[in-house]
């Protein structure tokens, strides 16, 4: 049987080669996203870098710390208090103490464009000697109104751009804005950029002390500290050693930064396991089905059925084993690559790289194997169960393509697929706003649509060619009989189409949608006129302008905070939301928040307004939280907010919120004033502090892109991995169904048609397979969509869907292209030959 099966696999290569090469770019595909979805299991290993020349670090703690039945749970602080004074005092008798003060600051040129400026941090100067900063240019601060500043090698030539010494530059800090001369220049480093002070305007800048540098024994100042702190509540962190990190800007950027990639890799993983088994899998079940007549004759020959599956495990075995092997080598070497793009194009941080793991190619290559034998399983039974005289008899129609266990196995991923959707509407309506759930639910119905396409391809193939085959000349006729009664091979090549346009479509269109929702909700809460908002996430508005805008006749001002609450939710997890420090009656005359219940107006002190996600969320109930500096208070519910589309916050006020700056300030015209005046005196205001004031639209288009950078590139990885495997995939197909049909076309040629008559015959099958793909395709991704429609409309969120016409039709077009090159080119090779010496040709 194995001489048989060598000698029948060298007689059909075409056939195993488009096997060979799905299964090797499918495992490919694989190893090289599990690959770099493997690199982001780990974080580098970074020491100290801020303060990696001071011995000892003393800070007020930023992670509130809070016990449970199952062990300490831990959430990182929005406002971290400040290092208090008696703490100072007492560590300043065991030695000398350098205060640090961090504050946000921007600097740009005087006379360059207007502008927010470089985002920077300000700091003393005396803290520079425990940091890595030392001066490449100039000298130190000396007096109010100097500065050094970070600047990076490339920038210290003039040429270039950058700042040098004895530039005069815009600075803007907490105070205002104001023109200071640079004194002195520093290296740049990758975790913050520095701009320093004298020590004496730092603390004007910013009172606050938020470190202190002791050149001290460790173990004194933790005594010290604990003395100090005794029965305060305070909670400070003395750090030494590694333990110093942690008073770095941003310590865990690394790892959230790989949480970030992990999620898209993650999914981008999963996409493409599923799109490679899907592919594969239908692959391999139409080689098999190709070859009916040739196991017919097998039987007849006195072949048995174990035989016949035998055969057919083996040639899948002989095909799979070297497939997954070159795949892994293309995974290995595709890898690299896809870590580099992302790089470069901000997905992924700049140290980022492809490791040493090796498992993610083992993972990959007994795939390959596992979904050969998985594709050819069900082929092969029928193929076994073919009596001799049955075989002999077959005719080109496609019979008994749908065995009952198709279609049970069809009904029960539909009834999966739709139920999940009907069920998540029904107890959690904003699950379907989660990228896990729009992007894995279309794949339950995509397989659910493809296991009934024996049935659903008859129809769809009338409809589409129902104007053709009514058009003059018999092209159009013939495509509709040969698309119509070869179901198993339209249906294999619809897929490829089937999967690459419903993806593209569920996800455009479902992240183009919850884009615009957002948008649509965030239009509809605010009713200010202007919003002015401190750029960057830890950003600050300058006091003056706040000063000046509330001092604007005709002008309904409120300026908020941006803070958070935690709360413990069934005694285990703890649970953080963002929140906004208001003047309740001040937000009123900016915003129409979504109430379900109770009354913003209501919000003080003692009060809190949650949203609907909160465990605790009745009107008039006391819940326990931690505010943002850490604190433990107990607050009652004055409101409840609709979940919306997950941006609804929470709400307390600015004494609940202390240390939290002023970053946001919304202005509405009062009726009767002149519109006129509050512009002129606003953009005044925003233009001696260096402050940026936009419009309500502006605002609304710089805060809620249809969609943003980071979503666009993450979706680009996701569909172009999937979508260029599903290309090839529907190339491969082609030209393994066109090869075999080359006694069919010498047929063709013999009644009569021409060469060209044939090649218009086979580009208008191929035209027409692609049409039926796209609209199950389009039926899998109307589903989903007309399912994130329903959960918007419980969730209060009144919006359109948005359907990527655009990107929809330029990929069905290419579709179409790939499609007809793919069948044009076998049939145009085909026909070289003389028709007498291929007709009659069957296997």
């Amino acid at each position: 049987m194995l001489r048989l099966t060598l000698q029948g696999m060298r007689a059909r290569w075409v056939t195993f080669t488009g096997s060979f090469v799905a299964l090797a770019l499918g495992v490919g595909l694989i190893a090289a996203t599990g690959l770099a979805l493997a690199a982001t299991f780990q974080a580098p290993h970074r020491g100290p870098e801020r303060f990696a020349a001071a011995p000892v670090v003393v800070r007020a703690t930023d992670t509130l710390r809070v016990s449970t039945t199952i062990g300490e749970r831990t959430q990182r602080l929005a406002d971290p208090r400040a290092v208090p004074a008696e703490v100072a005092a007492e560590l300043a008798r065991l030695g000398r103490t350098v205060e640090d003060r961090t504050f946000p600051v921007s600097y740009a040129s005087v006379g360059g464009e207007d502008g927010e400026g470089a985002a920077a941090a300000g700091h003393p100067w005396s803290v520079a000697a425990a940091t890595p900063y030392r001066l490449t240019d100039g000298r130190a601060p000396r007096a109010p109104g100097e500065v050094v500043v970070a600047v990076a090698a490339r920038e210290r030539d003039r040429s270039g751009g950058g700042v040098a010494v004895g530039d005069r530059v815009r600075v803007v800090t907490p105070a205002g804005a104001d023109s200071r001369t640079v004194v002195g220049t520093v290296a740049a480093t990758d975790f913050e950029t520095a701009v320093f002070f004298t020590d004496a305007e730092a603390a004007q800048l910013s009172p606050r002390i938020d470190a202190l540098v002791v050149h001290a024994d460790a173990t004194a100042v933790r005594k010290a500290v604990q003395n100090a702190v005794r029965g305060t509540g305070s909670g400070i962190d003395v750090l030494t050693g590694d333990e110093r990190r942690r008073a770095d800007p941003d310590p865990d950027r690394d790892s959230e930064a790989l949480v970030a990639v992990n999620a898209l890799l993650g999914t981008a993983a999963g996409i493409t396991c599923f799109v490679s088994v899907f592919v594969v899998a239908s692959t391999f079940a139409f080689a098999v089905a190709q070859r009916r007549r040739e196991f017919g004759l097998l039987r007849t020959a006195g072949a048995t059925a174990r035989q016949i599956r035998r055969t057919v495990f083996a040639e899948a075995v002989l095909v799979a084993v070297p497939a997954s092997a070159a795949g892994c080598l293309l995974g290995a070497v595709g890898a690299p690559p896809l870590a580099a793009w992302m790089v470069d194009s901000g997905v992924a941080p700049s140290w980022f790289a492809i490791g040493d793991q090796t498992w993610p190619l083992h993972t990959a290559f007994w795939t390959g194997p596992c979904v050969a034998m998985a594709g050819v399983l069900t082929s092969s039974w029928r193929a076994g169960r073919i009596k001799p005289t049955e075989a002999l008899r077959e005719a080109a129609l496609d019979n008994g393509t749908m065995p009952p266990s198709r279609w049970l196995l069809g009904a029960l991923l539909l009834l999966a697929g739709l139920g999940l959707l009907v069920w998540s509407l029904a107890t959690d309506p904003g699950e379907a706003l989660k990228r896990k759930t729009y992007i894995t639910r279309p794949m339950l119905l995509i397989v659910g649509f493809a296991l009934y396409a024996p049935v659903l391809v008859p129809p769809l193939v009338r409809l589409v060619t129902w104007l053709p085959a009514r058009l003059p000349g018999a092209t159009g006729l013939l495509a509709r009989a040969n698309a119509a009664t070869g179901v198993r091979r339209t249906a294999a090549v619809a897929a490829p189409v089937l999967i690459t346009v419903a993806l593209a479509a569920s996800l455009l269109g479902t992240t183009a949608t919850i884009n615009e929702a957002k948008a649509t909700e965030a239009a509809t809460q605010t009713t200010a006129d202007y919003v002015v908002a401190a750029p960057g996430e830890k950003g600050v508005l300058p006091a003056p302008f706040v000063t000046r805008a509330r001092s604007i006749p005709g002008a309904a001002v409120s300026a908020s905070r941006s803070t958070a609450v935690t709360v413990l939710e069934e005694g285990v997890a703890l649970v953080r939301s963002e929140a906004r420090a208001v003047d309740p009656a001040a937000l009123a005359a900016v915003s129409r928040l979504p109430v379900a219940s109770g009354r913003v107006a209501d919000l003080d002190d003692g009060g809190i307004v949650v949203n609907e996600e909160w465990l605790t969320r009745t009107v008039g109930q006391r819940v326990r939280v931690w505010l943002g500096d850490g604190r433990e208070v107990t607050l009652r519910i004055v409101a409840v907010l609709r979940t919306g589309t997950g941006g609804n916050g929470v709400y307390v006020t600015p004494r609940n919120a202390p240390g939290a700056p002023v970053d946001r300030v919304d202005v509405a015209v009062r009726d009767g004033a002149d519109a006129g005046a509050v512009d002129a005196a606003l953009r005044e205001a925003g233009a001696a502090t260096r402050t940026t004031v936009l419009t309500k639209d502006e605002w609304l288009a710089r805060s809620h892109p249809r969609s943003s950078e980071s979503t666009r590139l993450g979706l680009l990885l996701i569909l172009g991995i999937a979508l260029l495997y599903t290309g090839i995939a529907l190339a491969n197909t082609l030209v393994m169904a066109t090869s075999d049909r080359v006694g069919d076309l010498a047929v063709l040629r013999l009644t009569g048609a021409t060469k060209p008559q044939v090649l218009r015959l086979v580009a208008a099958e191929a035209l027409v397979v692609v049409a039926v793909g796209s609209l199950l395709g389009a039926a899998v991704a109307g589903l989903n969509l007309l399912g994130l429609r329903g959960a918007l409309a419980l969730l209060s969120v009144r919006s359109p869907l948005v359907v990527p016409w655009g990107g929809l039709g330029a990929m069905v077009a290419a579709s179409a292209v790939l499609a007809v090159v793919a069948a044009v080119v076998p049939a145009l090779t085909a026909l070289r030959t003389r028709p007498v010496d291929h007709a009659g040709t069957r296997e």
